[in-house]
């Protein structure tokens, strides 16, 4: 007889995890419970003429805390999108951007539409319509809640819901900096595409420069010739994917979508893959690899690093004893569930998870913001200056040594950063100082043992401070 699992919803997990993390705190019960609770969910209903026919399509946003502003979060457009899933990552929102120090609150949104049964001037105008009830009962703006994409939004929508905040708010000069992820060539920033995946890497790249980590994860090393699963070739899984196998020579030995997994033990050429799905819609007839359509069993698959990117529940009390990775990162939001993370700390296998290595596209979002804020590109005021500096440098140093510098090393030492070198230093800097206090939290108190567990009490206490400080009432 086939086992029942009885499993926490995706919003009691969260809830289950920050309990977890509160137990091991000297925490006021009221202050715990007013981190914990959600501030306010709107949802909307409202209809859209489209093909002669009229529509009604529901939205949620839910604000999860104010305790700074403006509160951060993507928007998704998912046929599956409900209003306890939109609750549980508006609570992820809040952590992660305490863990990594972004000063947000979180929030986040949801519209239930599948964008594949629609045309692009058919979502045009149903995301413009979704905006202006956002907008119209104060779920939306610059300075009180920012929303970024998701799964299923990208650029494109974030321009048109900047353009219909402009146009009903015609006097607010940082209309621009009502959402984030926007097209650079109007208002974006470089590197936020990719942030996400670039934040896992850095967030494992740090893993691996603490030898008590590695070999906790029973492994030894650097990440040259690791082997890696990656789940779910969306843009986080593919920068991610790409990203460690390009720069850091891990080995991609399967990636697993919706409809099936490739397997290569040599390794899958990532660029590759991307480009035949692009052309075929599809991985089932990629010549370089194996065809699986039981996808979901790859990833019981024996690798070092496993890295679901896709949807949340993937590695569940059902499938958890049979993982066989040394290392999970949780790319995706909530891919293992509260009951499957207690069955693997039991096997000894160590999860970087999500709340942190999730952190890369809020971190890139909060640059953005802030650009747009600031109303100037990053590096304007300085790059030419740092130019000449290096020019200078180089010139002290051919006199000192008496020999020429090379056109290698001269451009190197004389170019100034440009905006993407600046944000990806800053998104750098930012992961690994997260885990270094995250790895200071699981040294110093003894009750906690794993890092999910660190990463709360870490993001908690931060929260904490904020509510203390000027008062909860």
């Amino acid at each position: 007889m086939a086992k029942v699992f009885n499993e926490p919803s995706f919003r009691d997990g969260v809830n289950l995890m920050v309990d977890r993390a509160i137990a091991v705190m000297e925490l006021d019960d009221g202050v715990a419970q007013a981190i914990k609770s959600c501030n306010a969910v709107l949802q909307v209903q409202f209809p859209v003429k489209i093909r002669d026919k009229i529509e009604v399509f529901t939205g949620w946003r839910a604000t999860h805390s104010t305790h700074r502003l403006p509160s951060k979060g993507g928007i998704r457009y998912a046929p599956y999108a409900d209003q306890n899933e939109v609750e549980a990552l508006a609570a992820l929102m809040t952590y992660k951007c305490a863990i990594v120090d972004v000063p947000f609150g979180g929030s986040k949104g949801a519209l239930l539409i599948d964008p594949s049964q629609y045309s692009r001037d058919e979502m045009e105008l149903i995301t413009r319509r979704f905006t202006m009830e956002l907008i119209r009962k104060g779920f939306f703006s610059p300075s009180t809640n920012v929303p970024a994409p998701d799964i299923g939004t990208g650029q494109r929508e974030m321009a048109w819901m900047a353009d219909t905040y402009k146009h009903l708010n015609p006097d607010d000069i940082n209309y621009v900096a009502c959402v984030t992820g926007k097209p650079v060539h109007h208002g974006g920033i470089q590197g936020r595409v990719e942030a996400t995946g670039r934040g896992v890497q850095y967030a494992i790249r740090e893993f691996f420069r603490h030898p008590e980590d590695i070999k906790t994860a029973k492994m030894s090393g650097s990440l040259d010739g690791k082997t890696c699963i990656v789940q779910g070739l969306g843009n986080v899984g593919y920068h991610a994917a790409k990203f460690l196998s390009e720069e850091d020579g891990t080995i991609i030995t399967a990636v697993i979508e919706h409809n099936g997994a490739l397997i290569n033990d040599e390794g899958i050429n990532i660029e590759d893959l991307y480009q035949h799905i692009d052309e075929h819609g599809g991985i089932e007839t990629f010549p370089c690899a194996e065809f699986i359509e039981n996808g979901q069993a790859v990833l019981e698959k024996e690798c070092d690093i496993l890295i679901p990117a896709a949807l949340e529940s993937q590695i569940t009390m059902e499938n958890a004893d049979r993982i066989q990775a040394k290392l999970i990162v949780e790319a995706a939001n909530g891919p293992i569930t509260f009951g499957a993370d207690e069955i693997l700390a039991k096997k000894g296998i160590i999860i970087i998870p999500d709340a942190y290595a999730n952190a890369g596209g809020v971190t890139v979002s909060y640059f953005e913001w802030i650009r747009n804020i600031s109303h100037i590109r990053f590096g304007r005021m300085q790059r030419r200056h740092d130019e000449m500096r290096g020019v200078e440098m180089t010139r002290v140093l051919e006199e000192a040594t008496g020999r020429a510098v090379s056109d290698k090393i001269r451009n190197s030492i004389s170019r100034g950063a440009d905006e993407l070198d600046l944000v990806r230093s800053g998104l750098d800097d930012t992961m690994r100082l997260a885990y270094q206090e995250i790895r200071s939290t699981l040294d110093n108190r003894e009750q906690i043992t794993d890092l999910r567990t660190a990463v709360y009490v870490t993001s908690i206490e931060k929260i904490s401070r904020s509510y203390l400080e000027v008062g909860v009432y």
